[in-house]
């Protein structure tokens, strides 16, 4: 899922490691994140444990608020000319990168045109770049094709890929090589001598850094005003070893608990359990396009009869209604492009029976359907369950094979049939930022074998995803992202599960955590 990509590893080794040691001051603050950080490159995975250190230690040229507005962040400002198609950007003093060297123009350029190659909204950038420049060290002029409004959104994006701003001599690098070394103008430095691989990361405070004046901080808009000396990210696999050091006040800070331990949470008066992320996470079953059954649309399309979404969501965060969501399309609830279009495919009466002679009438012959299980990661493991039992009760020959969350990713790139150690099922999530709108939301790309693993084809969905991007206004994108949506219902890139919300634990001390995944900036002990 892409809330980690290798979020548990072995419990034997959370138990063999060291107790972690009493706090060192109000200056130093320990956190437990999702996962252990393995990919230090910012646009080289959309893995969120990696979009977080980048956000510690990388700065973005706009930032973007809890309503999704965006601001200039790294930047004095900027101006539209030539109706649209010219932008003029001007940096703001003060900016340096962690090896001391001034940020310039020469390295906007080059960290734009790096991150445009790999990910999914930069990509729609660089199409409609036609030249990018910096005349001087303070100003970036980028020259389009045709006027593109969401630039300032895409450069400021919070979802990954975030486009980190990093030397030249970095981002100009063998793009087909990840980046191992951490160079930015961020909050917070990356302390790779104190790296330890499944068990540390260290960031401590850039001295250097020159917060930007004004304005309220934010998601990652506004002031970044650090109040810690030293971030610690404590990598314990083992849930309970985990829930213990809270409770003993060993860890400051808990991004994502387990469901189980709630109670436990909530009965300490010192610990605080609340959902910062307000656009919950979006699960969903991605099916194999290219191998029978799911080459056939008609099978595809007769599954949403089968899909329960409050099953889903219950398997993973309980009975609370507070921390679920059912009813989802494929926009995130509180985006502007949420609508209702096609929906009756999910919220009508739910009938197995009918479900199954549906699948039967499409031509399905008994085909293995190999369902791939994340054994390592709770969240996953539970989706992927109930997915394989609805699966199985729809009348598939399911075959669950479960393994770790690392070789499951590994798997995926197979297009060959489930017999041939292939896959045809595998279930995931987006955060609601990452399915907000048709420019975001990776797995509504349909590329074919030029996409990513799943490989849906609809050339009719990306002629309505460009038009979206074109849109003049609000009013016009709503238009396309609802026809976007009803067309997805008949292609099924994906079928969406619900929403879940992951409230983070912590100490009551701790005041100013934003709103949105875990930032270190404004936060404060006492």
């Amino acid at each position: 899922m892409r809330l980690s990509r290798r979020a548990v590893l072995a419990g034997a080794a959370a138990l063999a490691a060291p107790r972690i040691a009493a706090a060192q001051g109000s200056r130093v603050l320990k956190f437990v994140p999702h996962a252990d950080l393995t990919i230090v490159d910012p646009s080289w995975t959309t893995a969120y444990i990696t979009r977080n250190h980048a956000m510690m230690a990388y700065d973005t040229l706009w930032g973007t608020d809890s309503n999704a507005q965006v601001s200039p962040q790294m930047l004095e400002g900027h101006v539209v000319e030539n109706d649209g198609k010219t932008w003029k950007l001007t940096l703001r003093d003060g900016l340096k990168f962690h090896d001391g060297e001034k940020v310039t123009g020469k390295d906007v350029v080059a960290s734009i045109t790096r991150w445009g190659r790999r990910d999914n909204f930069g990509r729609s950038v660089a199409a409609v770049t036609d030249e990018m420049t910096a005349p001087d060290d303070k100003t970036i002029v980028i020259r389009l094709k045709r006027p593109f409004p969401l630039l300032s959104a895409a450069l400021g994006k919070v979802g990954s890929s975030v486009c980190a701003i990093m030397p030249e001599r970095l981002a100009s690098g063998d793009p087909a090589r990840p980046i191992t070394e951490v160079v930015g103008s961020g909050p917070f430095k990356f302390v790779a001598s104190e790296r330890i691989a499944g068990a540390r990361v260290v960031y401590a405070r850039n001295e250097a850094y020159v917060p930007r004046q004004g304005g309220v901080a934010s998601y990652t808009a506004g002031p970044k005003n650090v109040h810690f000396d030293r971030v610690e990210w404590h990598i314990i696999p083992d849930q309970g070893t985990a829930a213990a050091a809270l409770q003993a006040g060993e860890i400051d800070w808990w991004e994502l608990p387990t469901a189980d331990l709630f109670p436990l949470i909530k009965g300490n008066p010192r610990l605080a359990l609340t959902v910062h992320d307000k656009t919950g996470y979006m699960g969903f079953m991605r099916l194999n396009h290219l191998t029978a059954p799911f080459n056939n649309p008609a099978i595809r399309q007769a599954l949403f009869g089968a899909i329960d979404q409050d099953d889903f969501m219950q398997a993973v965060v309980g009975t609370d209604p507070a921390l679920r969501r059912s009813g989802m399309g494929f926009f995130c609830p509180t985006s502007p492009m949420a609508n209702d279009a096609g929906m009756e495919a999910l919220t009508s009466k739910r009938d197995p029976a009918r479900v199954k002679a549906a699948i039967t009438a499409a031509g399905y012959k008994g085909e293995k359907v190999a369902v791939l299980v994340a054994s390592d990661v709770p969240t996953l493991k539970s989706i992927a369950e109930v997915g394989a039992d609805t699966l199985q009760r729809s009348g598939f020959n399911v075959d669950v094979q479960y393994m770790d969350w690392g070789t499951l990713v590994q798997r995926l790139s197979k297009v060959d049939a489930a017999e041939q150690g292939g896959w045809n099922v595998y279930h995931s999530y987006w955060s609601g930022v990452d399915q907000w709108d048709p420019a975001v939301n990776a797995s509504l790309r349909t590329l074919g074998r030029a996409g990513g693993p799943g490989w849906p084809d609809s050339p009719k969905m990306e002629e309505m995803r460009n038009d979206w991007l074109a849109a003049p206004d609000v009013e016009a994108q709503k238009k396309i992202a609802r026809e976007i949506q009803a067309e997805a219902f008949k292609v099924v890139p994906y079928l969406p599960l619900g929403q879940m919300f992951a409230p983070m634990a912590y100490k009551k001390e701790l005041t100013g955590i934003l709103d949105g995944y875990a930032l270190f900036w404004n936060v404060k002990r006492g």
